[in-house]
């Protein structure tokens, strides 16, 4: 989804260890812009910018401008980055030109809404299977995610990633038979179902000698 944010990004013409420290220090991260058939380019950039976007609800699917010393804005996309596992402050980010006439590849998060007439009337249980799902579009097309309303599901009932409804230029990259959520029967039943059926087998064998037993009785 395309976003009217530019953040601001510095050039550095130094790299490696000592220069993204330096750079933590003074607030600022290290990353790398590439992609469209040019060369990458190291810069600086503000981790609370980038974290905005990362926390927003499209998340890294975001597409906004970024102009490097003041430069024209291009538009960008964070495809990937990482953080301190103790403090939790930004490390490095790689972000990738786009070409908004092209089309491009992205994951879409699924989110499920209401309860399921399998699980409130039947007993059945809920199971989200698949949380994203991959798909082609013009970058401007790209969603924030797919919501589906589940509340008439019953049991033995499932949604795919072919009933997602696509707009404008989206098309489906994942099978469309891959199961996104489905209402099943709880296995708890089916397992006391089966563990019953010996011992209703054995009782009537004992009931069917039972009167044998009680002939020979009277015959001594």
């Amino acid at each position: 989804m395309r976003k009217d944010i530019t953040i601001a990004a510095e050039g550095r013409a130094t790299r490696g260890k000592n220069e993204a420290r330096r750079l933590r220090v003074s607030g600022r991260a290290p990353a790398i812009i590439y992609g469209t058939g040019r060369d990458p380019v190291a810069v600086a950039i503000s981790p609370k910018e980038v974290n905005k976007i990362l926390l927003s609800s499209t998340g890294h699917n975001s597409i906004f401008d970024v102009a490097v010393d003041g430069g024209t804005p291009e538009p960008v996309m964070i495809v990937d980055w990482s953080y301190e596992p103790v403090k939790g402050s930004l490390l490095h980010v790689d972000m990738q030109r786009i070409d908004l006439t092209k089309r491009i590849k992205v994951k879409i998060p699924v989110h499920v809404h209401g309860e399921p007439k399998g699980v409130k009337q039947q007993g059945g249980v809920l199971d989200v299977v698949t949380r994203e799902v991959e798909i082609e579009c013009l970058p401007d097309d790209i969603p924030a995610d797919f919501r589906l309303e589940i509340a008439s599901l019953e049991i033995n009932q499932a949604i795919r990633a072919g009933d997602l409804q696509m707009t404008n230029s989206m098309k489906l990259v994942a099978g469309p038979e891959v199961v996104i959520v489905h209402i099943v029967a709880p296995k708890v039943d089916a397992e006391a179902a089966a563990a019953g059926e010996p011992e209703v087998i054995k009782k009537g064998k004992k009931d069917d000698k039972a009167p044998a037993a009680d002939a020979k009785a009277k015959k001594k």
